[in-house]
């Protein structure tokens, strides 16, 4: 990734928008590293070439907002992450129209940073869009309807509703699971958003034998069982 940028940069000097795209692509190996301090004025400057490039308001501004955004947050900076997020929706929502599924994301990765913040209430409208949209864009049975349910129920789950938040992660489950049956192999978030329907369906009172036995259900109603 250094080469590539290097090469980006020899060969179209240090502002264009193809080495934002190399800077970006660094920038996240450097994250997924827990690099963040060496990752940070990477994304920066990457934003900063896109913002002279395409101006303010156009979607690849979006897209270096959002992970500068992810990157802020995840150094509990989130005062300074949430004006980029708001950003990165209103301009997603310009670009695209109110039920683009890029919209979906970026109402998500909103509505987890208000989650972070204990702003339950803010965070709830917000993730109830963003699965109103992805059932509109793909279907009701797509894995990202499923992530938006089970991003979903375990919001009302911390909003003492579990009643509220089972029905939306079964069918969370059941989604993975089919997904699972018609691929052949599990979808990468299916084991961890099941595992957290398990652990709230413990959480309501249910003993190991209800638990195993709601999931093998999800799993028969899927077709696997």
């Amino acid at each position: 990734m250094r080469r590539a940028l290097a090469i980006g940069e020899a060969s179209y000097g240090d502002a264009h928008p193809t080495v934002a795209i190399r800077l970006n692509n660094l920038a996240l190996l450097l994250q997924a590293t827990n690099r963040l301090g060496e990752a940070e004025p990477l994304m920066r400057r990457a934003l900063a070439i896109d913002e002279a490039s395409y101006g303010a308001v156009h979607p690849s501004v979006a897209i270096r907002l959002n992970n500068l955004a992810v990157l802020l947050q995840s150094t509990n900076r989130l005062g300074e992450a949430e004006p980029l997020m708001r950003r990165a929706l209103a301009i997603d929502e310009a670009s695209y129209g109110d039920a683009h599924p890029n919209v979906a994301i970026r109402l998500n990765n909103l509505a987890a940073l208000l989650q972070d913040t204990n702003r339950l209430g803010e965070a709830e409208p917000l993730m109830r869009r963003a699965l109103a949209i992805d059932e509109a864009s793909y279907g009701e049975a797509h894995p990202n309807v499923a992530i938006r349910l089970n991003n979903l129920g375990i919001l009302l789950w911390q909003t003492s509703r579990a009643g509220e938040a089972e029905p939306l992660m079964r069918r969370m489950a059941t989604i993975f699971l089919r997904f699972e049956r018609d691929t052949g192999h599990k979808h990468p978030d299916g084991d961890t958003c099941i595992g957290y329907f398990a652990q709230l369906l413990a959480a309501m009172g249910r003993d190991a034998a209800s638990v195993d036995a709601a999931l093998s259900a999800a799993r028969r109603e899927a077709g696997l069982e």
